[in-house]
């Protein structure tokens, strides 16, 4: 069924002038959603979030503005815009390159557990200067708006503990299809990234989706607890896996022990799939936040630098 509608809200934070919106071409781009995935266990109801928080979330305060990474809008476009799902709409950013030929391969970039605030939205346009359509869609906007809350203990009680993962892959599936529908992007090159949370995403999605090229799990979670919200574990998934994914973590992560990392490597090893993990010594969680003393600036462009190659070797780019 061809998809035939999207809608684009230009942002204009960085540079207004070089953002140019793609038209909205027509009405029954949700009825096409809905059709795509039909099983989606999601009620109707009010969305908590429905356009996109800006700056950083108050939670990731005080940020660290010395090793700020800022990308700039030039050779790209971007801005928020509305991806179509079962139940409604949920605010995402997006962004494109403004030279050479669309479609462009596509990533979805799965955010940290502070949602899509800056940093997030400024990977995308990291990833747009490299020749990708790169979409970040709004994964709490039924459950909360983490970011006017100040504790991270609080961000996972009140609202990533109540997001299923069920509900997750069904969004990045219509963030696909939105993505599909702007004729920007070539989703049958598709990859995908996350942080932290959306690291741990990152392994389920691949799990999920046959169609996927590639993945880079940013010090997602590989193993613990499960619910009913979150009834397996990366590693619980390992012959599962479709695509392959390049993990990258911290060996001093004091929330993933390398233990656990160490076992999904040898899950993967015996499931015979063409993954990888690289655990980068003496190194903690989140080295790639630019924006949080956690960062590792060599580390992070070093592992950077893995993941565009990644996507390139596995026929994304």
């Amino acid at each position: 069924m061809p998809i035939n509608s999207a809608t684009f809200e230009g942002e204009n934070n960085f540079m207004p002038g070089d953002i140019r919106p793609a038209a909205t071409i027509a009405t029954d781009f949700k009825s096409d959603i809905k059709s795509l995935i039909p099983d989606a266990p999601l009620s109707r109801r009010g969305f908590v979030v429905t356009s996109l928080s800006v700056g950083f979330a108050a939670a990731a305060m005080p940020v660290q503005a010395q090793t700020m990474i800022k990308t700039d809008m030039y050779g790209i476009e971007g801005g928020e815009g509305k991806v179509p799902v079962a139940d409604g709409t949920i605010p995402c950013y997006w962004a494109a390159p403004t030279t050479g030929k669309a479609p462009y391969p596509t990533v979805l970039v799965v955010q940290e557990i502070f949602g899509v605030h800056e940093h997030i939205k400024d990977v995308c346009r990291r990833f747009a200067k490299a020749g990708y359509f790169a979409i970040a869609p709004e994964m709490y906007a039924r459950q909360g708006d983490p970011s006017k809350i100040t504790e991270i203990p609080k961000i996972l009680s009140d609202i990533v503990s109540k997001v299923s993962d069920k509900q997750v892959m069904s969004d990045l599936d219509a963030a696909v299809a939105f993505a599909a529908s702007t004729k920007k992007a070539n989703t049958d090159k598709l990859a995908i990234t996350g942080f932290c949370w959306g690291g741990r995403v990152v392994w389920l999605y691949a799990a999920h989706n046959p169609k996927l090229k590639a993945g880079v799990a940013w010090y997602g979670r590989v193993a613990g607890a499960t619910n009913e919200m979150t009834p397996k574990n990366p590693i619980d998934l390992a012959t599962d896996i479709k695509a392959p994914v390049l993990g990258l973590y911290g060996g001093a992560d004091s929330g993933i022990p390398n233990d656990t990392v160490d076992a999904m490597r040898a899950a993967l090893k015996k499931a015979n799939k063409p993954s990888e993990i690289v655990t980068y010594p003496d190194t903690p969680h989140a080295f790639h936040a630019d924006y949080r003393p956690s960062y590792r600036k060599d580390k992070a462009e070093d592992g950077w630098a893995k993941a565009l190659a990644w996507f390139k070797k596995n026929g994304v780019a």
